[in-house]
């Protein structure tokens, strides 16, 4: 106890002994800068450009997605960076092409709606007669 008072009165310091490298810190943090690149930054951008070239190659008649979900066929694209999307027969709706999540394969609305017809057919409470 005595030896560790001294060490302190005589502003003994522990850490100036180290004996590592003193370029170690560095290279540490250009490790962590180089994963925090590859596993953050880097993943994000492809992302962005990925939907980036999406958007540009929308066009009149695809059938889309959007993030909120709602399919569509695509009817104008405007260059103000919005389009018409037709949802059914009877209902259009104006988007913001940012919201576009993917371009569905031909057919598909189709195909959902004859789904969607036979599901509720086949679902629907019948009477019963007396």
């Amino acid at each position: 106890m005595n030896d560790f008072i001294n060490k302190i009165l005589t502003g003994y310091n522990y850490y100036s002994q180290s004996s590592g490298n003193p370029y170690s810190i560095l290279l540490m943090l250009f490790i962590f800068i180089l994963v925090f690149y590859f596993m953050i930054i880097r993943p994000q951008q492809k992302r962005i450009k990925s939907h980036k070239l999406l958007i540009n190659n929308v066009k009149s008649g695809d059938e889309i997605m959007t993030n909120s979900g709602l399919i569509g066929v695509l009817l104008e694209k405007t260059n103000n960076g919005y389009a018409l999307l037709l949802l059914n027969s009877n209902n259009k709706v104006i988007i913001k092409l940012d919201y576009i999540s993917i371009i569905l394969p031909k057919g598909t609305l189709k195909l959902l709606n004859d789904n969607l017809e036979k599901s509720i057919v086949n679902n629907t409470p019948k009477l019963n007669k007396k």
